[in-house]
């Protein structure tokens, strides 16, 4: 693994997760589902709205139509581009700087922490665990809404 700073990184279909870093040199690891990581010096927040930008609408353009869509108004889950099935869920409210951004079509499951009740495993496709300070609650709740967000944004035939 390379410890190459990146000024800019572009969410892809390989996104897996942006992990907030307490660095110096940059904001940002971003997990891909090949075992790639990246270190980037924009935050979470600032590459969401640029890859946002790129798929046709702003932040909070796509955040608006979430809430109208699913009434969800709070850790709202975003399609970055839900034309290429790019949906990504906070952990916390993305104002924070412990906010984590996770994709949901990366992720295989969750599993509660043995010991550790505010904690939770994530374990993505590619078998990598990550263990976030989010109680098991909140992330199966925020799973549960992204679902229902991609349900909420796909396109279905219409039949004649």
């Amino acid at each position: 693994m390379t410890n190459i700073i990146l000024n800019h990184y572009k969410i892809n279909k390989n996104t897996a997760a942006l992990l907030p870093a307490y660095h110096t040199d940059y904001q940002t690891t971003v997990w891909e589902n090949n075992g790639q990581r990246f270190h980037v010096k924009k935050t979470p927040l600032q590459l969401m709205k640029a890859a946002c930008l790129e798929g046709g609408a702003d932040f909070d353009g796509r955040r608006a139509a979430v809430t109208h869509k699913t009434g969800i108004t709070s850790k709202a889950p975003i399609p970055v581009v839900p034309q290429e099935q790019v949906y990504a869920f906070p952990t916390h409210s993305p104002k924070l700087h412990e906010c984590h951004w996770l994709f949901y079509h990366h992720i295989q499951a969750i599993r509660r922490h043995p010991e550790i009740p505010t904690h939770t495993y994530i374990i993505f496709k590619d078998e990598r665990e990550l263990l976030l300070q989010v109680s098991y609650h909140t992330m199966e709740r925020q799973l549960q809404r992204t679902s229902y967000c991609i349900t909420r944004f796909t396109p279905y035939p219409i039949h004649n």
